[in-house]
């Protein structure tokens, strides 16, 4: 969904709702990233202008970091960065954690394959 209205740019509820069929129903589904704030408003509804939004910074930046990791960008394994590698992470994150490391050395040794 969030990807959709990226290249919406601005969007009404009717717009979004359109693009929601298409989507597993949920009604909730627009409040729910409100709330959570990944769309903003952009214009308040006022008599008869209805309400315009947009994607949030948050949404935004994160849309931009998932696109540069589909490009090949390392996934940072730094604490404050990344919370899967803050002390006390549970096996599950343990275990994404170490698949990232490896994921990072393999982006690496394609980047400079003269190194190993």
């Amino acid at each position: 969904m969030l990807l959709f209205l990226r290249s919406e740019k601005y969007f009404s509820k009717d717009n979004f709702d359109e693009f929601d069929e298409l989507l597993s129903w949920d009604k909730n589904r627009f409040e729910k990233l409100r709330k959570e704030g990944w769309i903003d408003s952009f214009r308040k509804k006022e008599g008869k202008r209805r309400a315009i939004y947009q994607l949030s910074y948050k949404a935004q930046r994160m849309i931009t970091s998932l696109y540069k990791k589909l490009e090949g960008e390392e996934i940072p394994e730094s604490k404050s960065s990344n919370p899967l590698f803050l002390e006390g992470a549970n096996y599950t994150d343990k275990v994404y954690r170490n698949y990232i490391k490896k994921l990072n050395k393999t982006i690496r040794q394609q980047q400079h394959p003269s190194q190993k």
